[in-house]
């Protein structure tokens, strides 16, 4: 068979125009289609009815391809009562005309674009109310029950969370305080207010500019890292073997991290208050000409309960946005590794904005 398929190839192969037919003879195979193209630039078709291969003895993938091409460019159509055995097959085989083309939707109109977002917003709102009632019901049985969470996990995630972002919170912190305090000092200075500088330092710090930078600060770090993590289980399909093995993947990924970051932001926030003072106090000591004893008398008798009820609140509300916005952006994951970095972009984004909003939020709310 093998040398009968040969003998084949090596025939040479004729193509002629006749009564609006082109006829094909001898084998259609990758090394005939050539010299066949090369005889069809030379002829002239007026009208091509049908082609005719009937005298066709061997067709491959490649003659199935010419022949495809060949009806495109004369609008004709093969006969195919007239071919042998062995062309029907290969057509049959290897014919792309049998897969349908996929059937392109127009693009939606203005209006429906509007439709299409507003029930996207509605069905994302409803997900991630899902997802936050979950977290909390876990968190608040993991605490009664600790056993059903992986041991150490919570000690593991509050090093990853509190203990590693504690160098860069604290130069941050100092930075802004200090810088806080120089912007201030000039305007302040010409009135001969300098010992009121420690009054705005505390206040914008303990208050607004410590909690929120801190949370900024724990979105971009710690809640891209929620969302890589999850998004990775994700798509490499470790969540889904959680759940063969009946254990609750929100249990087991997502509340470690919301008890760790419940814990660790108050402490993050505290360290962001001392050191954005200590930032000013540099700058009332050496630009004001203030001293130690006055410069944290007056930081003490300007601050009160309230303020850091007020700071620390909001940073326990920050923490819990952040790793809930994290994971649930790490469960929405798609597309492998480009769905990872999708969604940890994402994540970061949302998180930041959501920060930035409860604090103009809460700002609101303690004014009134």
């Amino acid at each position: 068979m093998a040398k009968k398929t040969s003998d084949h190839i090596q025939k040479p192969a004729r193509i002629y125009y006749q009564d609006t037919q082109l006829i094909l003879e001898g084998p259609l195979s990758n090394q005939t289609i050539p010299a066949l193209q090369k005889q069809l630039k030379r002829m002239q078709l007026d009208i091509v009815g049908t082609i005719d291969i009937s005298a066709v003895n061997y067709i491959d993938s490649a003659g199935v391809a010419f022949l495809e091409e060949l009806t495109d460019r004369t609008g004709s159509t093969i006969d195919l009562l007239k071919a042998n055995e062995n062309g029907q097959r290969a057509l049959e085989t290897f014919s792309s005309r049998k897969n349908q083309k996929p059937e392109y939707l127009p693009e939606p109109g203005f209006f429906e674009s509007i439709g299409n977002a507003v029930y996207d917003i509605k069905d994302s709102a409803i997900n991630f109310l899902y997802l936050t009632s979950e977290v909390v019901l876990w968190s608040f049985y993991g605490i009664v029950h600790p056993g059903s969470r992986r041991k150490g996990s919570v000690i593991q995630q509050s090093y990853l969370i509190g203990s590693n972002a504690v160098g860069i919170i604290a130069l941050l912190s100092f930075v802004l305080g200090l810088i806080l305090a120089l912007q201030s000092a000039a305007q302040l200075r010409q009135f001969g207010a300098n010992i009121y500088v420690a009054d705005l330092i505390a206040i914008s710090m303990v208050r607004e500019m410590g909690p929120m930078m801190t949370a900024i600060i724990i979105a971009g770090r710690s809640g891209s890292a929620f969302a890589a993590e999850i998004s990775t289980m994700k798509v490499t399909e470790e969540l889904d073997a959680l759940q063969m093995m009946a254990i609750n993947p929100i249990s087991y990924v997502v509340v470690p991290k919301f008890l760790a970051i419940t814990i660790c932001m108050p402490l993050l926030v505290t360290l962001s208050m001392i050191l954005g003072i200590m930032g000013g106090f540099v700058i009332g000591l050496t630009y004001l000409d203030l001293t130690f004893v006055s410069y944290f008398n007056e930081t003490i008798s300007i601050l009160t309960a309230e303020d850091l009820l007020v700071g620390l609140s909001k940073s326990v509300f920050f923490a819990w946005v952040i790793v809930i916005i994290g994971s649930y952006f790490g469960f929405k994951a798609q597309g492998g590794a480009a769905g990872v970095g999708k969604v940890t972009t994402s994540a970061v984004v949302a998180s930041i904005f959501a920060v930035i909003f409860l604090d103009a939020l809460f700002s609101l709310i303690y004014m009134i």
